[in-house]
């Protein structure tokens, strides 16, 4: 039998997504579009065949299970492995696809290179340069020597440098500001070791859209691309559309009197007489515990507030004063129906997270279609 819940990826929507981006980037800034996590859930072979017909420049994947997975369906767009790599059998594989990994470890460089000169290659890399994140990277102070190290083997090319915007979709813009001037200053000194640095890349999608001044050669647009914001309360200067829709069903009507208690905990009594709908999905397809009497959904159009504690499977809603509802009909948890519209920021402001985690924890667990 068909699973009552499903995803519907509008691959339509990306595309016009990504051509927002280049309205903010101009002509001569390239396109490095991140797909890592499968494509934040909404399907990464599919997501990279649409991209790829838009003309990106690169992909960005963690790791290299991500982009073996791409050269196998046939994408012809150089691949950087964010993650980097890590044993020679990685290496090995990098070496033989043509991949260009980031490179923050001198021993996975040493055996990248030994790799690269025993296949007659000479691999193109990206150092990752900690401007300000506390995350993978280089300091600042160190990028000079490790990069002189680097040039050393003879099996290597820097490439680029990269670096990752911590805060970029808050209205305080002086620590944003200060990873700029710090990775302007490492291009600098890596330049000054005689690296061409042809791709630096430091902007995210909050970087695209609030600090122009962090474009650089290459832009990294990742949630903007599915219709999502850095945060729930960032303000798009763009018209960005979601390309996740998570539908369900409704299984049963009941009419519930005063004070019964809805779901695990009694955390909702029923107030009056309520009508209420069980709804096929629950935390097992990806709908935070948090929504529990918070989130809404849609059916016939209009929004239902839920009603109690999110169930595996399960979900409770209120439609008192709805249209005449019955099973079966279709429940929106993320999407549109008539004039109404969830969004992953809706959902992730209900939740205490960001649309990130919305659409991985959606998008990972439930059926896919898709359509233009």
């Amino acid at each position: 039998m068909k699973d009552p819940n499903g995803i519907t990826i509008d691959l339509s929507a990306l595309v016009h997504n990504l051509r927002q981006v280049r309205r903010l980037i101009g002509d001569h800034v390239k396109i490095m579009a991140v797909v890592k996590a499968d494509a934040y859930g909404h399907g990464l072979e599919a997501v990279a065949r649409a991209l790829e017909s838009e003309m990106v420049h690169f992909f960005g994947v963690s790791f290299l299970n991500e982009a073996i997975r791409l050269k196998n369906r046939g994408i012809a767009t150089p691949v950087i492995l964010l993650g980097g790599v890590r044993t020679r059998e990685e290496c090995q594989r990098v070496v033989e696809l043509g991949l260009t990994p980031v490179i923050y470890d001198l021993r996975a460089a040493e055996l990248l290179h030994e790799e690269s000169r025993r296949a007659g290659r000479k691999t193109a890399v990206h150092l990752k340069v900690d401007t300000g994140m506390g995350r993978l990277g280089i300091s600042c102070e160190d990028i000079g020597l490790f990069s002189e190290r680097i040039m050393a083997l003879k099996g290597l090319r820097i490439e680029a440098l990269l670096s990752h915007l911590s805060s970029a979709d808050e209205e305080e813009k002086a620590f944003t500001a200060g990873q700029i001037r710090h990775f302007n200053a490492a291009v600098e000194t890596v330049r000054s070791k005689g690296a061409r640095l042809s791709l630096n890349s430091l902007a995210n999608s909050a970087g695209i859209m609030a600090h122009k001044d962090a474009h650089f050669q290459m832009v990294r647009p990742g949630i903007m691309l599915y219709g999502g914001l850095p945060s729930p309360e960032f303000e798009s200067p763009v018209e960005l559309r979601p390309a996740m829709h998570f539908r369900g069903r409704v299984l049963q009507v009941r009419d519930l009197p005063h004070g019964t208690p809805v779901s695990y905990g009694r955390t909702y009594r029923v107030e009056g007489t309520r009508r209420m709908a069980v709804l096929s999905a629950g935390y097992e397809n990806g709908l935070s515990r948090n929504m529990s009497n918070r989130g809404q959904v849609l059916i016939k159009g209009k929004r239902a507030p839920i009603a109690g504690k999110v169930c595996m499977n399960l979900t409770v809603c209120d439609i008192t004063g709805h249209p005449q509802i019955s099973p079966g009909d279709e429940a929106v948890f993320l999407g549109a129906q008539g004039r109404e519209r969830i969004t992953g920021d809706d959902m992730a402001a209900w939740t205490g997270t960001i649309s990130y985690e919305v659409f991985c924890a959606i998008g990972h667990r439930n059926e896919k279609e898709y359509v233009s």
